[in-house]
């Protein structure tokens, strides 16, 4: 960011004295130098597109909640066919994954940024310490900043994991005593007024994708293979669908699925 901030100064430096001493050596000098600067400015602007848009979101939105969601995902294929688990808090089949959480430390810095802890999933030891807070507009590039550092926050998606597909027995526990992923991508999605949150709201997504070993994999086979009402493995088209089947029955697949395609 610090990099894009100088070339877009010397562009705009540059660019007025193309136009304030047109037709001198000075002015041929400052031409070439805007044509120089305007790749690096350009590609500044695409890669930093999303602080760029926090920052305008700051003045716009200065004064007003915003409620932010940031949590990770968990893209589970095999043989085509993607693994949903029936959500916990609603009845819906969904990626496995969930809401990032924050260390002390990392709760010590939401309170200095005035955080308030969000009011539409109820507080509870579950939730406790998830990244689902709600925040004023001027306070969301400082927010995007300190997530994005990584620091004071969880830093992988293995808990959700344990949690939803280990601890309960759905997979073996001696076949993962660890995962291998890669990350995939983030999304960060525009922000909106949510009517189911009554709010202004940003909801933001890490997609990671499970690196079985060969005996995870034959694990996660065998489950697929095997008749159970805690987890489906859909296709490509189903997500895309929404959970409609071609025989005309709906499968309650949540609107977030759609992040592991």
């Amino acid at each position: 960011m610090a990099r894009f901030t100088l070339y877009l100064i010397l562009f705009f430096i540059s660019l007025t004295f193309s136009f304030s001493a047109n037709g001198s050596a000075v002015g041929n000098l400052a031409s070439g130098a805007v044509i120089s600067l305007a790749i690096p400015v350009v590609d500044g602007l695409i890669a930093n597109r999303i602080n760029l848009r926090h920052l305008w979101y700051s003045v716009r939105y200065a004064t007003k909640d915003v409620r932010i969601s940031a949590a990770y995902l968990f893209k589970i294929k095999v043989d085509g066919k993607y693994l949903l688990i029936q959500g916990r808090r609603f009845q819906q089949l969904q990626p496995v994954g969930g809401v990032y959480k924050a260390s002390s430390s990392g709760r010590a810095f939401l309170a200095l940024i005035g955080a308030q802890d969000d009011s539409l999933i109820p507080f509870d030891d579950q939730s406790s310490s998830d990244l689902r807070i709600r925040i004023k507009g001027r306070q969301i590039p400082k927010f995007y900043a300190w997530f994005d550092s990584r620091e004071g926050r969880e830093d992988s998606p293995w808990r959700e994991f344990y949690e939803e597909l280990i601890s309960t027995g759905i997979l073996p526990a001696e076949e993962f005593p660890f995962t291998f992923q890669d990350y995939v991508k983030r999304e960060v999605d525009p922000i909106r007024y949510s009517e189911h949150a009554q709010s202004l709201e940003i909801l933001i997504a890490d997609v990671y994708e499970l690196l079985p070993t060969p005996s995870q994999e034959a694990a996660l086979r065998m489950l697929a293979n095997t008749q159970t009402s805690e987890v489906v493995w859909v296709t490509e088209e189903t997500v895309r669908r929404r959970g409609v089947l071609p025989n005309g029955t709906t499968l309650n697949v949540a609107q977030h699925a759609r992040r592991l395609i």
